[in-house]
């Protein structure tokens, strides 16, 4: 659990970092945002961060793994339209409207929506199982992840910091974890 864990930590700290900042309602700033490696990359950080923290909760809990895994999969299509399918319309000259039919199309926003609760949701029962201050971080942080697309840049990176800092900080207490999820 630790190494999964503290990865994905740092791959969502890395999501809303290495994540190009310019003004998306413009075409040139979608433009130069979308068409970035950097974007990609940080959309892809977010991905494997799900992948990974999903796997960890394995050790911890697999009701919330299970309901953490029904989550990631009804968000990662998302994710992908977002990092490839943005990436490759990023110099299309009507680009904003066809990134917003990507992203505002109801069935992907409704799934998007719904996987991202869901996974709020998983990170919620460990905090209920565990009732330990690293398992309440990281609920927080799961449960902070849908809100925090409605924030400037700066909020996004302290949202990365806190998801980071709650995953990283759970894994680190994994002994403490175990031990207490061990019968007596």
């Amino acid at each position: 659990m630790r190494i999964p864990l503290s990865v994905a930590g740092v791959l969502f700290l890395l999501y809303p970092v290495l994540r190009p900042w310019h003004d998306e309602t413009t075409t040139s700033g979608a433009a130069a945002a979308m068409g970035s490696t950097a974007w990609v990359i940080a959309h892809l950080c977010a991905m494997l961060g799900f992948i990974l923290a999903a796997l960890a909760l394995l050790e911890i809990d697999r009701r919330a793994a299970i309901v953490f895994w029904i989550g990631a999969g009804l968000t990662l299509p998302y994710y992908g339209a977002e990092d490839f399918g943005l990436h490759a319309i990023a110099a299309q000259p009507n680009l904003l409207d066809l990134a917003d039919a990507v992203r505002y199309n109801p069935v992907s926003i409704t799934m998007f929506g719904l996987g991202l609760l869901t996974m709020a949701a998983a990170a919620i029962l460990v905090a209920v199982r565990l009732r330990t201050v690293p398992a309440i971080v990281f609920a927080a942080g799961f449960a902070l992840f849908l809100p925090q697309f409605f924030a400037p840049p700066a909020a996004r990176i302290v949202h990365g910091v806190l998801l980071a800092a709650g995953c990283v900080w759970l894994a680190s207490s994994s002994k403490r974890v175990e031990a207490a999820l061990s019968p007596a």
